[in-house]
């Protein structure tokens, strides 16, 4: 997250998105609509489930990517896409992202849980139609795939921009809900003989595998292997 795309209060808080009926959680303890930490999670996932109705009344989860750019959260996909052409329309649309951060192990099999983050964002999508704008917002997601590879990729050119349609989706109606923390076994389970703890997780990735048509000694863009 840049500076620029922190909106702040008067007295110099990151400010929150407001609930709504449909952004608000039973279970208020892991609910959070601060900006930052929503931010946070959709810039790190690399994967959305993008949920909506079709025009015969079929409810649809689809995986795609996503980016963001300031308060917008970006899709695409070809022109043809049923989706694409659904959402341009309008269509309402509910996103969903989440990171798994841990497996919590308990001694009780009913305490078992897990930590997560997990934002959903209600809202309409629209079509970004100036092929400039369109050129500018897709950059961000090379780059969230390597940092710097937009600079170094071939840009998409007039056919292939015209070929894909982007979708902005306004930050508007956002929540956030998360688990933190360890174990909550009962009382009476804490003699049980058995490990408990939280398994962390996170992805990571392996070597790279270069491409057997790259020329040699050709190394711009090429991400770092894993540590």
């Amino acid at each position: 997250m840049t500076t620029s795309d922190t909106i702040t209060e008067a007295d110099g808080t990151v400010g929150a998105y407001a609930k709504t009926t449909r952004t608000t959680g039973r279970r208020r303890d892991r609910m959070s609509y601060d900006r930052a930490a929503v931010h946070a999670v959709l810039d790190e996932a690399l994967l959305c489930h993008v949920g909506f109705v079709d025009d015969e009344g079929q409810p649809h989860v689809i995986p795609m990517s996503h980016w963001r750019v300031g308060e917008a959260l970006y899709l695409h996909g070809g022109k043809a896409s049923r989706i694409m052409k659904l959402l341009a329309a309008g269509a309402p649309v509910c996103v969903t992202v989440t990171l798994l951060d841990g497996l919590v192990l308990a001694r009780s099999a009913f305490s078992h849980s897990m930590n997560y983050r997990s934002v959903v964002i209600y809202g309409r999508c629209t079509a970004v139609e100036d092929a400039a704008e369109k050129d500018r917002v897709l950059a961000p997601l090379t780059d969230k795939m390597v940092p710097g590879r937009a600079a170094v990729a071939r840009a998409p050119n007039a056919k292939e921009l015209a070929a894909t349609t982007v979708l902005a989706l306004p930050l508007e109606e956002v929540s956030l809900k998360a688990r933190t923390g360890g174990v909550a076994d009962d009382a009476e389970d804490l003699a049980w003989p058995v490990w408990a703890g939280v398994l962390p997780l996170r992805l990571t990735p392996a070597a790279p595998q270069p491409d057997a048509a790259l020329a040699p000694g050709v190394t711009a863009g090429m991400p770092a292997a894993a540590g």
